[in-house]
């Protein structure tokens, strides 16, 4: 396609203003979402757009759950992190560190 020849020729990369964790991150590391972003564009590729929002909807909402973090911010808000913590101390599966006690190393 002449079009995007052109902009390979001009270095333009159209891909990269596309996709929020595909551009150059800082000190060369992937971004945190980068994975799932992968992944769902990979799973939309060649499918056209009807098909791909039905097909990779559950790569979309990994992606989204990963960028936005909604599931984490209901769940604290429930509580319900705090509670299972409760629960597996008083189980005996989980003992938290001393700085979380409240007993701290004394400092020089």
């Amino acid at each position: 396609m002449p079009f995007w020849e052109l902009q390979r020729q001009l270095g333009i990369d159209v891909d990269r203003w596309l996709l929020r964790q595909s551009t150059a991150q800082p000190y060369g590391k992937a971004a945190a979402c980068h994975a799932f972003e992968r992944e769902w564009v990979e799973c939309g590729h060649g499918l056209g757009q009807t098909r791909a929002r039905r097909e990779c909807q559950p790569e979309y909402e990994d992606f989204m759950e990963c960028m936005h973090r909604t599931k984490l911010v209901r769940a604290a808000g429930r509580g319900t992190i705090l509670e299972q913590r409760d629960k597996m101390i008083k189980e005996g599966k989980y003992t938290p560190p001393d700085h979380h006690k409240g007993k701290e190393e004394p400092r020089p």
